[in-house]
């Protein structure tokens, strides 16, 4: 099961007692500002939740699956999370 963006809003409506609209620019505003952060080179970190980073992910040799052929993938830049005690435990298997 996955939840999507509208269904999130509506569980922020309802469980903040606001609207969806308000819900809504309030998702989009926290997106955006942790967009904005790691855009920047900054970490994002929420306490009790987790920490956004970027990786640097080195170039490397690849293969293309269908040939053998190798091929040079470039270096990138990656968002990482890590999910800190307090969500890690909410998602173990007991």
């Amino acid at each position: 099961m996955s939840i999507n963006r509208p269904q999130l809003i509506d569980i922020i409506a309802k469980k903040g007692n606001i609207s969806k609209v308000a819900a809504s620019e309030s998702l989009k505003l926290v997106l955006g500002s942790i967009g904005e952060a790691l855009a920047t080179g900054e970490n994002v970190t929420l306490v009790g939740f987790g920490t956004f980073r970027i990786a640097e992910l080195a170039a490397r040799t690849g293969r293309n699956p269908q040939t053998g052929k190798a091929l040079q993938i470039p270096a990138k830049k990656v968002v990482r999370f890590k999910a800190r005690n307090e969500l890690a435990s909410k998602v173990k298997v007991k």
